[in-house]
């Protein structure tokens, strides 16, 4: 469990993050990134968990404005690829493939928050270049 973190999810099917509120964060759930940008001024949250691909406000966009106005806020990216382009990685602190699947995703936000949590890696965020979890060599996916 995880102590009931709030965890902004900004993505167009909230449905795929469904592993996050089974493992006891609590949701607040955006489709778009104007919805979640207003919804990051009104409700106090621990992390970000933002789709790349939003439509018409790109993830690279909300996430640049997310870190401006809240810098320590750790912001988890959910992305098709890891091909993006230049500066894309810039204002994110992780990044997590759809195709590594929804475990991979939480144990990137719950490792995010524990980084967040101990005083002595605050500041490790904000000054290393983005998480990326790789599946191991022997993984299988679960059918």
């Amino acid at each position: 469990m995880t102590g009931n973190n709030t965890l902004l999810c900004i993505h167009r099917d909230p449905a795929q993050l469904r592993v996050l509120q089974e493992n006891g964060y609590e949701l607040i759930v955006a489709a778009n990134g104007w919805k979640g940008l207003r919804l990051l001024m009104t409700h106090p949250v621990d992390a970000i968990v933002l789709e790349y691909n939003l439509g018409l406000l790109d993830g690279v966009i909300v996430a640049t404005e997310i870190k401006k106005v809240k810098p320590q806020l750790p912001i988890v990216m959910l992305a098709d690829h890891l091909e993006l382009p230049d500066g894309a990685l810039k204002s994110i602190d992780a990044l997590v493939t759809k195709s590594d699947g929804a475990h991979f995703l939480w144990a990137t936000v719950h490792f995010v928050l524990n980084v967040k949590s101990n005083r002595r890696w605050q500041n490790t965020l904000s000054t290393q270049r983005p998480i990326r979890h790789r599946r191991p060599a022997n993984f299988r996916r679960e059918s």
